[in-house]
């Protein structure tokens, strides 16, 4: 059996405030995250889809709005396995440069950057996702495609998994921008090939690097 797992990232979140959002109820997308939104729908109108699976948290379902507008005899199946990853520092602003992580009390959540210690252990998040992408690829079924619209952490990770790299990584070198598709051919279960593209690439902001936490993923 074959098929294809598209996951997808969602759009630029509204967060004026520079919030790490996480899984806090509430944050929508931004009218660019929207603009985003609906270059994937566009980009998937023509890809016969069999599978449309998506992330609790409001963002992850307003992206997928637009795609499964295009494809309307398929129901969306949400699965909070591919819910953004748990992190300590939930709904809160750490300054321009992640100045504020740096205070005492901040230090202990920050002991173990190989875990990570802030948050849920890297092989938590791959063994969930895992078992959300298996059951995706049932779903599609034989030649079919599932698009799965989550976040970036679990989908990089999920790719560092497959492609049998560490899941040690610098945050700032992740590919998964806003709205991009990494897709998984899957083979009897297992991950043959692991493709990556970018259809909303000329609407995304400037890419900022210096900055080791962002407001969310």
């Amino acid at each position: 059996m074959q098929s294809v797992v598209h996951l997808v990232r969602h759009g630029q979140v509204h967060n004026p405030d520079g919030i790490l959002y996480g899984r806090l109820p509430g944050y929508g997308l931004s009218d660019l995250g929207q603009a985003m939104a609906t270059r994937l729908g566009e980009y998937f109108a023509d890809v016969p889809l069999t599978h449309l699976r998506c992330s609790p948290l409001q963002r992850a379902r307003e992206t997928m709005a637009p795609i499964a507008a295009e494809h309307p005899d398929l129901e969306i199946v949400t699965d909070d396995r591919v819910i953004e990853a748990a992190n300590v520092f939930e709904g809160r602003n750490f300054g321009k440069y992640n100045q504020v992580l740096l205070l005492p009390q901040n230090l202990w959540h920050l002991r173990n950057p190989l875990r990570p210690s802030w948050g849920e252990a890297y092989p938590s998040i791959v063994a969930r996702v895992k078992l959300a992408m298996a059951d995706a690829a049932q779903a599609a079924g034989d030649g079919g495609q599932a698009v799965v619209v989550m976040h970036e952490l679990p989908i990089w990770i999920s790719r560092l998994a497959a492609e049998g790299r560490s899941l040690v990584h610098d945050p700032r070198k992740r590919q998964c921008r806003l709205a991009s598709v990494t897709s998984f051919t899957v083979i009897d279960g297992r991950v043959a090939a692991v493709d990556y593209t970018e259809p909303a690439a000329d609407l995304l902001p400037a890419k900022k690097s210096k900055v080791l936490f962002r407001p969310g993923s």
